[in-house]
């Protein structure tokens, strides 16, 4: 298979990466990703990692308290799953760096893009952390930003659910999934994409986004190569 992207940005939600656990991490879940993140390296395509950390923090877990601090905390859920995941790469040969928004340097590189950017064109993953290193923005956010930072051609959403659906697929039976959608569609029906401000800074910087599944990590191969699963959201033609 040939690849249709020269350099993606691979966004993983932490619950993906707890596996068929509610917190924490799956090492057979992890393993299995990162041996198709490096068949996709070997493909010659730079792989950039956005990472969330709702499998060990969410904001809204903390109820009571300061917005800001419980962002802050979510970050550092960041920072652990991209150990986890810079770890698994490196014992299968691949080099990673992973740099944070908010320093710490004894364990990544603080956020430089320029430096993100010489990594990948040196066939290093690089790994973002710590979102944007301001409260009150998403991982997603962090994706679509970093994604136009580095001039990704394509944004890989990996999720628990193989699509965009136009309602809770865990809910509803019945619930229909989108094959495409245009970004505007997305902000006007409220879909859950990605949040607002990570939607409008695709659409501002026409970046398209591939929705699906991770439960089958080959999938992330399969979109590499431009097999059309799960959702695209993109701007009209």
């Amino acid at each position: 298979m040939e690849p249709k992207y020269k350099r993606v940005l691979l966004k993983v939600s932490g619950e993906a990466l707890a596996g068929g656990k509610s917190f924490g991490l799956d090492s057979d879940t992890i393993g299995a990703v990162t041996d198709v993140i490096k068949r996709v390296v070997d493909m010659g395509v730079g792989v950039a990692i956005v990472v969330g950390g709702g499998n060990f923090w969410r904001g809204r877990t903390g109820e009571n308290m300061d917005r800001t601090r419980a962002d802050h905390m979510g970050m550092l859920a960041t920072v652990i799953n991209s150990l986890a995941l810079q770890d698994a790469l490196e014992q299968r040969g691949v080099p990673t760096r992973v740099q944070t928004a908010i320093e710490m340097r004894q364990i990544a590189e603080p956020y430089i893009r320029g430096k993100a950017d010489k990594h990948l064109e040196k066939g290093r993953v690089v790994i973002f952390g710590c979102g944007t290193g301001n409260p009150f923005f998403s991982t997603d956010t962090t994706a679509a930003l970093r994604a136009a930072e580095i001039n990704a051609d394509i944004i890989l959403l990996a999720k628990k659910v193989d699509g965009v659906y136009d309602s809770d697929p865990n809910i509803n039976p019945h619930a229909k999934m989108f094959s495409e959608l245009k970004y505007i569609d997305v902000l006007n029906k409220g879909l859950g994409v990605m949040d607002s401000t990570a939607t409008s800074l695709c659409m501002d910087n026409h970046i398209p986004i591939r929705v699906f599944g991770l439960e089958n990590p080959e999938n992330i191969i399969k979109v590499v190569c431009g097999e059309e699963i799960g959702t695209i959201v993109k701007e009209e033609e």
